[in-house]
């Protein structure tokens, strides 16, 4: 699900991202006989007639402060070289981003007639029409390490290799399903003890070189909460401090925390 944005008030969830309802939308499965759509996952480069061009500076992003979705597509946004050609907009409190909230229900009423849902980050938006194209973290994370950053099939990103699709996938899920604040401990300390194991015969999450799978991993480690977490495993916490280090992901955390 993607992370989402309030338009009037926030509430932290679980994965420290901003949430609540606007003020007239009907959520899917509340009785309403045809709900607004909420969710919109166009892709760059996926259905041309549809406009969406590989083309620089042509889209940007909103991005929610201390929403892992958000946190990743940063980091990959740099991973990639696309800070230049992909501008970003992050949402804090209403109060205090409010021209950038202002901006955000713009374009999700550019994209549906009188949109009256919840307005969620991270969001992919295009310039040239002022809509959303998507506000689904996987797609919106894939789309920037394809066409945008000028690979395709022929010539993949290092990032996500095609060799090691399946094992982001499998590690994917594997942290969505146990390395959240929310999961069970029982489950999250078995996740845990399984990725410090990992790294003892490798420096990334998946081998000798860094990829898509690092930056769901840190993530997800640093939204774990204290320190002291990762107490007992010496592996990941090293893991986590050694990236830390990388230009990428230095001070990236902290910068979002900081503007929520």
């Amino acid at each position: 699900m993607p992370e989402t944005a309030s338009r009037n008030s926030s509430t932290a969830t679980s994965s420290g991202c901003h949430q609540s309802s606007s003020a007239s939308g009907l959520r899917p499965g509340t009785g309403a006989a045809s709900p607004r759509p909420h969710r919109f996952q166009s892709r760059i480069g996926v259905g041309l007639a549809g406009g969406f061009y590989p083309t620089p500076h042509r889209y940007d992003l909103y991005l929610s402060a201390s929403c892992p979705g958000s946190l990743r597509i940063s980091i990959t946004l740099d991973l990639l070289g696309l800070k230049d050609s992909v501008a970003t907009t992050l949402l804090t409190h209403p109060a205090e981003t409010p021209e950038a909230f202002a901006s955000l229900r713009g374009a999700y009423e550019a994209t549906v007639h009188h949109y009256d849902g919840p307005l969620t980050a991270p969001a992919l938006r295009d310039r040239w029409s002022g809509r959303i194209v998507s506000n689904d973290t996987a797609d919106i994370l894939c789309d920037l390490a394809g066409l945008l950053s000028g690979h395709d099939g022929a010539c993949p990103s290092a990032l996500n290799p095609p060799a090691l699709a399946p094992d982001i996938d499998v590690l994917r899920d594997l942290l969505d399903r146990d390395v959240t604040p929310a999961a069970q401990s029982s489950g999250r300390a078995a996740a845990l003890s399984l990725l410090d194991r990992q790294l003892a015969t490798s420096p990334y999450a998946l081998g000798e070189d860094l990829t898509a799978a690092d930056v769901d991993l840190w993530v997800a480690l640093v939204h774990l909460g204290p320190a002291g977490t990762l107490c007992s495993y010496p592996r990941l916490r090293d893991y986590v401090s050694r990236l830390g280090e990388h230009p990428a992901f230095e001070g990236r955390n902290e910068a979002l925390s900081d503007a929520a």
